[in-house]
């Protein structure tokens, strides 16, 4: 059970790839995917495609489309160094059907609309069920302004979010299983699929966004059929509060966002409830995102996150889990992306973890800190994201190049694990097709 979190985090964080882009979406608003993504493709938005998704999904220009879409994504993985295989897999040079999708996705009248998304994750080589963001939406006036008001029944906190600096949808956007990541970071982005939760909030004069609501843990035996291990990460006691503000601006052809959120939950670590005690969590963070609109459909774009985690962990240290109760986690992500004329893009982004020491938390690490921080480098193309597909207005597709070079991986730059190996041994190159209809 030595660095369970370790495992558990890296687990869940290799089936919740945050990637979605939604044909049937363009259907019912008779757009291009270019009006609601940057780039012609998901899922960074455009401030059209965030008003979309803050009114629920609702708005239509067409009569009724069928909300059904789908979507495959593969590619081609090789790493400095070999890494332990996944089943079926060789220790590298793969070639790999990362996922395939299944959407139903639009609006029903002019208050209901939900995106829900079900995976065959082609590593695990299972089903699961993926993203569900299902709102139920009102609008008024308040002071002359006009205001959204709606709920959000979803199962990952952020899922929800319209802004692409929360962990449910930031860069870089797609990504594989097989490729090596870090052990740690925030909870905030490690209860997807194994939560649902209830969220009501207001978006006031396309500027100001307030949410607050709170998710529960479904149960073991549905978790299970929904394809997700009910162990990772645990069992939240009670309810866990969610919360979010943002503030956006436009300035002509730029567009500026300032947000912060927060996130506080009990955990019983592995649904263990033995010792009567839970782990405590909370999640403060602070992001910023800043768009430029050129008239040749040319867009800039840059997006930042950083969060401070608080640990209290009483039920790990009780179980030997963890060495110290008192444990401090910290995030910092910054992104940037150029689209030129919306079909090539390149984009860059820098992420960094830190925290407190634990002899029993990151034993699997020679330093026994989570420290980990490198960049990731992204090209790619998206030639119908404007429309002129030759196999209709339903299909769209994507493919580029990325590499990520790990500067320290799980706490140190070199025999980071005490058997000799080093941050940049991981150092993964990526070539992925991503198709969508």
């Amino acid at each position: 059970m030595r660095g369970f979190f370790v495992c558990a985090f890296a687990g869940l964080a290799a089936i919740a790839t945050p990637v979605a882009a939604v044909p049937s979406f363009a259907v019912q608003t008779g757009r291009q995917c270019a009006a609601c993504h940057v780039g012609g493709f998901g899922p960074q938005l455009t401030p059209f495609g965030r008003q979309f998704k803050l009114s629920g999904y609702t708005m239509r220009t067409t009569g009724f489309n069928l909300p059904v879409s789908a979507m495959v994504v593969a590619s081609y993985v090789k790493t400095k160094q070999d890494q332990a295989p996944s089943p079926g897999f060789s220790a590298n040079d793969n070639v790999a059907l990362d996922q395939i999708s299944l959407f139903v996705a639009g609006g029903l009248g002019k208050h209901l609309g939900a995106f829900i998304q079900t995976t065959y994750d082609g590593i695990a080589k299972t089903w699961h069920w993926d993203n569900l963001d299902a709102r139920v939406v009102t609008t008024t006036t308040i002071k002359g302004a006009p205001v959204i008001l709606g709920l959000s029944l979803n199962n990952a906190p952020t899922v929800q979010d319209a802004f692409n600096t929360l962990p449910a949808w930031a860069f870089p956007y797609t990504g594989s299983a097989l490729a090596p990541s870090p052990g740690a970071s925030p909870l905030v982005g490690h209860l997807a699929q194994n939560t649902l939760g209830l969220t009501a909030y207001a978006w006031i004069n396309s500027q100001v966004y307030a949410e607050f609501g709170g998710y529960r843990s479904p149960g073991a035996n549905f978790l299970t059929r929904a394809g997700v291990d009910p162990l990772n990460p645990g069992q939240i006691d009670g309810v866990a509060p969610y919360a979010r503000v943002a503030y956006q601006k436009n300035f002509g052809d730029r567009n500026v966002e300032v947000g912060a959120f927060l996130l506080h939950a009990n955990l019983f670590p592995g649904r263990d409830q033995t010792t009567g005690l839970s782990d405590h969590y909370a999640d403060l963070g602070l992001d910023a995102s800043y768009q430029v609109f050129s008239a040749n459909k040319s867009v800039l774009t840059v997006n930042g996150r950083y969060t401070h985690e608080a640990q209290g962990l009483d039920a790990s240290q009780a179980l030997g889990l963890a060495s110290r109760a008192d444990n401090t986690l910290q995030e910092a992500r910054i992104d940037t992306s150029y689209y030129w004329r919306g079909v090539v893009g390149a984009s860059v982004g820098a992420f960094n973890t830190w925290g407190s020491r634990d002899d029993l938390l990151y034993s699997s690490n020679r330093t026994l800190r989570p420290d980990s921080r490198g960049l990731t480098f992204q090209i790619d193309g998206t030639p119908f994201g404007e429309g002129g597909s030759p196999l209709g207005p339903r299909f769209n597709m994507r493919v580029g190049l990325q590499y990520t070079a790990y500067l320290r991986f799980d706490g140190a730059t070199s025999d980071y694990d005490g058997l000799g190996h080093n941050a940049s041994d991981n150092n993964t190159f990526r070539v992925f097709t991503w198709v969508a209809y």
